[in-house]
């Protein structure tokens, strides 16, 4: 497994809508274990891979509890068939908006279906902090980040300070998470 580069905003490669994966092969199941690796070193909850400069319909997630053993979900083609008309906000954060967070008021609950790393199609029912994740990697899949659901005034300030920190040097337009070992 590999550390992959996380493409920070604003870079068009984040608002691209990304196609859907033919099959779940060996090479996807390879880029889905590197992408949970990144998203673990990072660390976050979901990565999805236009955030890493794939352009293919592919999300990983892992919402276990702090102290809860790992449950880490691969997905293909992932898309909501219902949700629930019932909202709920959630203070969200990106990878690619690094220290960013805002509410966003999305669907409590919803149904997702996909394919898995063994290319069999599941359906998941979630709610809670992982119904916020799927929606929200979802949503990078079309091009649509978290500040996209919120005021323009908020956006588009926060775009601005990323773009400063990248001219300032500050922020890099990529990065690579450190691993555990790097960061002990």
């Amino acid at each position: 497994m590999a550390l992959l580069p996380i493409v920070v905003a604003p870079d068009p490669r984040l608002k691209a809508r990304a196609v859907p994966v033919e099959k779940v092969d060996h090479d996807i199941v390879r880029l889905m274990d590197d992408m949970l690796e990144t998203m673990y070193a990072a660390p976050g909850v979901g990565l999805a891979a236009p955030q890493v400069g794939v352009l293919k319909r592919i999300i990983v997630i892992d919402a276990a509890d702090r102290g809860e053993p790992p449950a880490p979900l691969r997905m293909a083609n992932p898309e909501i068939i219902w949700a629930s008309e019932e909202t709920a906000p959630y203070e969200e954060g990106c990878l690619s908006l690094p220290d960013h967070y805002e509410l966003v008021d999305r669907p409590a609950r919803v149904r997702v279906r996909y394919l898995d790393h063994q290319n069999e199609v599941r359906e998941l029912e979630a709610d809670g902090l992982l119904a916020v994740v799927v929606q929200h990697e979802i949503d990078h899949l079309e091009g649509t980040l978290f500040v996209d659901h919120i005021s323009s005034l908020k956006r588009n300030m926060i775009l601005r300070k990323l773009t400063k920190s990248k001219k300032n040097g500050t922020l890099e337009a990529e990065y690579v998470p450190a691993t555990r070992k790097d960061k002990d």
